[in-house]
């Protein structure tokens, strides 16, 4: 009777004898395993990547934006602010419009907010301040508009001239002081709304002053934690909606409401299932590399059981049972799994954390991909063994030592 032990040291005897052909055959394991590896570990940190940039675009936010003019008012924005587990709230409007500096022109992306905007949208100031309610014809700039935009770099106390179109054709220009200079963000992939390097920030009154109207383009709400931001943006709607005369069947049409409701989950929810789906393909074609790789154990397997024909027979000869034979070549062929697992994994270790330091996102490896990935190469080394392993061990012992 073979043990266990007995077992696995012919099986480390057999792949020493043969160490190129081993390392060739166990070639396709490590490929395929390092892709799944690596591929899962990357998936995990753009999820990472994508929490963490969205968090520099606000926090716990909810965005709601007008189909049409005259949809949200200061009622709509009194609801919102009066939601239970609303702690911000800042309406908003936003207009391309012509910014002059000394001599130089440039259509600029203003947006009318009040001074929750800064907290809400974690706006972070490189100097002055930023704007508050009290303020009238003062402007906060993106550090684009600040530094890049014109010929010249604009400062705080700064003068610039801000041509808004109304509703009507006609226009009206307007002088502002700059009043504080937003920093310059890292480049991001996310960008929750307008790209506030290149975005100029005024008093939301004030802009409805110049264009003549009273109406929010929209509105952005921030909520007291990031587990409460679901519930909460489903209560604005519900109470929006309500007020709006949206029925409660049609709550969930976006096609009849006048506006649309979003959140930081919503978000979040959306770019994990598309990091999800593109982890789960490209995983699909490094599993081709494992099918290939367990070919390629059962190939090298079957040439083994004939090469050692004769051995077997005389192993059936002196009393080895069916089973004996089947656990020696199930071994042999596992340990190649496993052993292009080994390398596998760390082949999948070494290639994520390069490919995330290259590409500057947060290295996130969960512990179970060392297991996963030992556990693939085990059972696909197990699974190749089974068919050469059963021809091996259902020879005739007479016909095999005759084998030439």
């Amino acid at each position: 009777m073979v043990n266990m032990r007995q077992a696995l040291d012919l099986g480390m005897g057999s792949i020493n004898y043969a160490k190129l052909r081993s390392a060739l055959t166990t070639l396709g394991i490590i490929i395929g395993v390092a892709a799944v590896v690596a591929n899962v570990s990357l998936g995990a940190s753009f999820n990472q990547f994508f929490t963490d940039e969205l968090g520099t675009q606000g926090s716990n936010f909810i965005v709601i934006y007008s189909q049409d003019v005259n949809i949200l008012h200061e009622n709509e924005l009194n609801i919102v602010r009066n939601t239970p587990g609303v702690e911000g709230v800042s309406p908003s409007k936003g207009q391309m419009a012509a910014v002059t500096f000394i001599s130089s022109k440039r259509q600029i992306d203003v947006q009318g907010v009040s001074q929750d905007a800064e907290n809400i949208l974690n706006l972070q100031l490189e100097e002055g301040n930023f704007l508050t309610d009290k303020d009238k014809y003062i402007a906060v700039l993106g550090w684009k508009v600040a530094n890049e935009k014109f010929n010249r770099n604009i400062s705080i106390n700064n003068y610039i001239d801000i041509t808004f179109t109304r509703v009507d054709g006609s226009s009206i220009t307007q002088k502002f002081k700059v009043k504080g200079i937003l920093g310059s963000p890292e480049n991001t992939f996310v960008q929750g709304g307008p790209d506030r390097d290149i975005t100029i920030y005024i008093p939301i009154a004030t802009m409805n002053e110049l264009l003549n109207v009273s109406d929010y383009g929209g509105i952005t709400a921030k909520t007291s934690s990031a587990e409460s931001v679901s519930a909460v943006s489903d209560e604005v709607d519900r109470r929006l909606a309500r007020t709006l005369g949206v029925s409660a069947r049609d709550i969930d049409n976006d096609d009849v409401k006048p506006y649309r409701i979003f959140n930081q989950a919503e978000i979040i929810e959306q770019l994990n299932q598309l990091s999800n789906t593109l982890t789960i393909l490209i995983t699909l074609v490094a599993l081709v590399a494992l099918i290939v790789g367990s070919i390629g154990i059962m190939n090298i397997m079957l040439v083994t059981v004939t090469e050692r024909t004769r051995e077997i027979g005389l192993m059936k000869s002196l009393g080895f049972k069916k089973a004996d034979i089947l656990l020696l070549f199930i071994v042999e062929s596992t340990l190649l799994g496993t052993i292009g697992g080994v390398f596998g994994v760390l082949l999948g270790v070494v290639g994520s954390y390069t490919v995330e330091s290259y590409l500057s996102i947060p290295r996130v490896f969960p512990p179970y991909l060392i297991l996963m990935g030992f556990s693939i190469a085990f059972v696909v080394g197990l699974v190749a063994g089974v068919y050469p392993a059963n021809k091996a061990a259902s020879m005739d012992p007479v016909e095999a030592l005759r084998h030439e």
